[in-house]
């Protein structure tokens, strides 16, 4: 258990790039739910064919995202990511582009704003570069990787039995978003674990090409929440083998951090 709290920390901790020390164990399983929302929240093709709010039910639209998600391979996307904190009244934002590959689970993130830095994933392995100190992260996601893919099957691939075993879901009507309509699905994590740290997520999803372009978690216990926004959604374009390698500079620093 020791393990598994260390290495969600730093993982997480690494990758939104809000806290250099260790938190507490409560705050570790937050931001490792974090990471595995930035392929979750991407990647969530529900509907295929726009309808009115009055006629979809929540039936419906996981019967869209069968559908959806049988065809999901790759995707891109800018993507932005704010996150507010409720006891000194503070929103912090970075930004950058994503690109994500269902095959052989593969991800890179290139935060560009305000501080460079590449998050890099293949299957178990995961790994972030930071330019400033031109060093490089090294993790196994080991016992983590079922905690992270949990979240992960929320975005592409995902059948809707799937997404019910994990969240209590509802669709609470059709929203303005970015000049688009979009459908609001609420997801409840079943778990009291997962709940105590993300008491609910609220996912918007785009009528018109079926893909999410934004999702918000409720962090529990507090006014805090992250948001997850994206633009420039383009789904199933090749995206080249060399975009999922190592292109740091070969003098890097590597450590692989305990826990």
């Amino acid at each position: 258990m020791a393990r598994r709290s260390q290495c969600a920390t730093i993982i997480s901790g690494e990758i939104v790039g809000f806290l250099s020390d260790m938190p507490p164990k409560p705050a570790r399983k937050t931001r490792l739910l974090r990471i595995a929302s930035l392929p979750i929240l991407i990647l969530f093709p529900l509907l295929s064919n726009p309808q009115s709010a009055q006629k979809w039910t929540l039936e419906s639209a996981l019967g869209k995202m069968d559908a959806g998600a049988r065809d999901f391979r790759t995707l891109t996307a800018s993507v932005e990511h704010i996150k507010y904190t409720d006891v000194v009244k503070d929103t912090s934002t970075e930004s950058g582009q994503l690109w994500l590959q269902k095959k052989d689970e593969k991800m890179r993130i290139e935060f560009s704003k305000p501080d460079p830095r590449t998050i890099l994933r293949s299957g178990n392995s995961l790994a972030i570069y930071n330019p400033k100190i031109n060093r490089v992260e090294e993790y196994d996601l080991g016992k983590d990787r079922a905690l992270v893919d949990q979240y992960v099957r929320l975005g592409f691939g995902t059948r809707s039995e799937d997404l019910q075993k994990s969240f209590n879901l509802a669709l609470t009507g059709e929203r303005d978003l970015d000049g688009k309509k979009t459908l609001l699905l609420e997801l409840v994590p079943k778990t009291e674990q997962v709940r105590a740290q993300i008491s609910k997520i609220e996912m918007w999803v785009d009528e018109s090409a079926w893909l999410p372009i934004q999702q918000k978690f409720f962090e529990a216990g507090s006014g805090d929440y992250f948001i997850f926004h994206y633009s420039d959604i383009k789904k199933n374009l090749k995206i080249e083998d060399s975009r999922f390698k190592p292109d740091w500079p070969k003098n890097a620093t590597k450590i692989k951090p305990r826990g």
